[in-house]
């Protein structure tokens, strides 16, 4: 089942990390809806988010609830949304997208193009708000 994400948690490809632990892994998105669009991921590779053992389950929420805090800190906005697809990889994962109005977690919208050095940028911002906390 290996995706994109397994190349990412064993680091054969580079990604603008802002928070990691033993289980899990957020990084920006580089394809995001809005500037901080973060993806919550679990290490162990499991495709379907309901097939991950529950207590892996909850674990992963409450580690994507301090990263969403963080990101709330460092980019301004009215909340964070939360969002579960899981169809564009075949890897259980989170979306944390800031959002002042529902259309800001429009999926079928264009996506934005940042370079290396706005995914950079936003995601010290983010590191910097979590070691805040």
């Amino acid at each position: 089942m290996s995706s994109i994400f397994k190349k990412i948690i064993d680091k054969e490809i580079p990604a603008h990390i802002v928070a990691e632990s033993v289980d899990f892994l957020a990084f920006l998105d580089i394809s995001p809806l809005k500037e901080g669009h973060v993806l919550v991921i679990p290490k162990q590779e499991v495709d379907y988010i309901f097939d991950v053992e529950d207590s892996l389950y909850v674990e992963m929420m409450l580690f994507a609830k301090i990263v969403a805090k963080g990101l709330k800190k460092a980019i301004p906005c009215k909340k964070i949304g939360v969002a579960v697809i899981g169809l564009e990889v075949p890897h259980a994962h989170i979306h944390l997208i800031p959002m002042n109005s529902v259309a800001d977690m429009d999926f079928s919208k264009p996506k934005l193009s940042p370079t290396q050095e706005e995914l950079s940028n936003t995601a010290l911002k983010i590191l910097e708000a979590l070691r805040e906390d």
